[in-house]
């Protein structure tokens, strides 16, 4: 919704904020006592860090944007996450202080009645909003300039989503034969009449850029009636889902989309959990596995039992990735790039169970030891298949915003890769392209973790449709 966002945030907000802390005091009293409770001024403390941490996580995950146009399954993910943060915090402050009578019951507690007090009130305010809207009250009549898509695609918005509390009215356009030609009310030059014969409230422009010298009438005649008017900017198909607008001075800048990594904070913190992530990994697990794989390598096949190749890294900067040999090391290439496949002939007997678990890929840890590569990320490409790949996908490079992956969102959604079918390649290079452009704009810590854990499921399960 337009009017009232800031102050409908607000509200949210310090409902939320009530019922953590209400949250927090029911499940100390259930665990303990409230007399104990009132003993423990260490306890408020931790009450006053919950807050802050809750304030903070729900800006980073965006969890009161645009709430009412998203089912409740979105929503209930995103309480989720803030839970988690929320019993992480409990778990380090209760370690670190070393308090003993509220521990496992106490966290157990509040993580329930946080889950249901948010999600109750999220029911409860969409049902109160919904019931506003179909009595009549709160609503706004909204006039659409323009026909074209995106005019058509925000009012299919409105029409899904009626708790915003608008009444389309119409279309204004001067074609002759516009799309839902049935709310056509007339031209541009009619808008003034229009406003005040339909008690226009808002008008959302959606015209063309090369209509753009209309914008000074446009406004003008809705400054004059006090119409609230909004532009959506045609070039708005250019932009991702995430897009940024930002002030630099007194100009207000787009940015085509947001990128989380972008922020040194979160290259820290994500480089931090490489490092530890990555050294624990080759000194736990890779410094026994490597002989024993390497073993069984040398026994199926002859070759060395490290595979190199140059890949496409960071900003396009090419490095060289290290994988357990799957194939046969004596297979000539004939000039022609040749993708690897499913019962492809030249891979080794251990290859394919390497390949199939997921296990050629773990010397690549040693690539993000090095700042070469991340634990996860867009997978990164071989130079031919990054050649073939762009005749596909225009946008692919975007991936090369962040470093590449071990594993990544593409990767435990099946994507992974090719077929001998050149149609059923064009389709998922497509859909994997995607999935990478999707991670790097909408990147968390969580989503990290998130993509680990699943990999780990995926790798127990053999599945490789999945890794």
């Amino acid at each position: 919704m337009f009017a009232n966002k800031k102050s409908y945030y607000y509200l949210r907000l310090f409902c939320d904020l009530i019922l953590l802390n209400i949250s927090f005091t029911a499940a100390a009293i259930l665990a303990q006592s409230f007399h104990i409770l009132l003993s423990r001024n260490h306890m408020f403390i931790l009450l006053a860090g919950l807050n802050f941490v809750w304030l903070f996580f729900s800006n980073v995950i965006g969890f009161y944007e645009d709430t009412d146009t998203r089912y409740f399954a979105y929503q209930f993910v995103n309480i989720l996450k803030n839970v988690i943060a929320q019993g992480f915090t409990a778990i380090v402050f209760i370690f670190l202080i070393k308090e003993d009578l509220f521990t496992r019951n106490f966290i157990i507690y509040y993580s329930v009645f946080l889950i249901l007090g948010i999600g109750l009130r999220i029911i409860v305010f969409k049902f109160i909003i919904i019931s506003l809207r179909k009595s009549g009250k709160g609503i706004r009549n909204l006039l659409i300039i323009g026909v074209g898509d995106v005019a058509l695609n925000f009012h299919d918005i409105l029409r899904k989503n009626p708790d915003l509390g608008y009444d389309f009215i119409g279309y204004l356009d001067d074609k002759n034969s516009p799309s839902d030609g049935e709310k056509i009310l007339g031209g541009i030059n009619d808008l003034e009449k229009v406003i005040i014969e339909k008690k226009i409230e808002e008008v959302v422009i959606a015209i063309p850029d090369s209509a753009a010298q209309l914008l000074d009438g446009i406004i003008r005649v809705c400054n004059k009636n006090a119409v609230r008017a909004h532009i959506i900017p045609d070039y708005f198909r250019f932009l991702s889902r995430k897009f940024k607008i930002s002030m630099i001075g007194n100009f207000p800048v787009i940015s085509v989309r947001n990128e989380p990594l972008e922020e040194i904070h979160w290259k820290i913190l994500k480089r931090t959990f490489d490092i530890v992530f990555s050294f624990t990994f080759l000194v736990l697990i890779y410094s026994w596995l490597f002989p024993v794989i390497a073993f069984f390598l040398k026994k199926d096949s002859k070759g060395p039992a490290i595979f190199k190749q140059d890949r496409i890294g960071v900003r396009n900067i090419k490095f060289i990735c290290y994988k357990f040999r799957t194939l046969y090391s004596e297979e000539k290439e004939s000039g022609k790039f040749v993708p690897v496949t499913n019962n492809d002939p030249r891979i080794t007997g251990f290859g394919r169970f390497l390949r199939k678990s997921n296990l050629d890929e773990i010397p690549q840890f040693i690539n993000v030891l090095k700042g070469e590569m991340s634990v996860v990320g867009p997978r990164p490409h071989a130079i031919p298949y990054d050649d073939k790949y762009t005749t596909i996908v225009e946008d692919i490079r975007l991936r090369h915003n962040v470093k590449p992956g071990i594993t990544g969102w593409a990767q435990v959604h099946g994507l992974r890769g090719d077929t001998f079918s050149e149609e059923e390649n064009t389709r998922r290079t497509i859909k994997r392209i995607e999935h990478d452009i999707w991670y790097i704009e909408n990147w968390t810590f969580l989503l990290d973790i998130q993509i680990i854990i699943l990999t780990i499921w995926q790798m127990i399960k053999r599945d490789t449709k999945g890794i």
